[in-house]
């Protein structure tokens, strides 16, 4: 029993280690990773997507300073999107109170189809 809990600590540790490289690599799917290694650990589905963007937000915090230092973006090249997606973000997560987990599930695992075949296809 305590082995399983150990691989499973592991699995858990690699997979947000592996989301963070993901997410830094593609800019995209870190979440994804996490939501869906939260999911697994008995997260309920809300609380996982939630998690999610907790667990996300330092690691796109740090990754844009890395690119930002690096000099591979400007602000001035972001800063038009900042605030659409800050508003977007407080209605998402308004709307993630009030949906029902099922559609939730139904809508991510959408949400991930239609990204891979936009990934696979252009």
């Amino acid at each position: 029993m305590v082995i399983l809990k150990r691989i499973k600590n592991v699995i858990f540790y690699f997979g947000i280690f592996f989301s963070g490289v993901i997410n830094s690599l593609l800019g995209v799917g870190g979440g994804i990773l996490v939501i869906t290694i939260l999911s697994k650990l008995d997260l309920e589905p809300k609380k996982a997507h939630a998690t999610s963007i907790c667990v996300i937000l330092p690691i796109c915090i740090f990754s844009a300073f890395l690119y930002l230092y690096r000099q591979r973006v400007k602000i001035s090249d972001v800063a038009e999107y900042v605030f659409g997606g800050v508003l977007g973000s407080i209605v998402g997560a308004f709307i993630l109170s009030k949906l029902n987990p099922k559609i939730l599930k139904r809508t991510f695992g959408g949400f991930v189809i239609w990204a891979a075949l936009q990934l696979l296809l252009k």
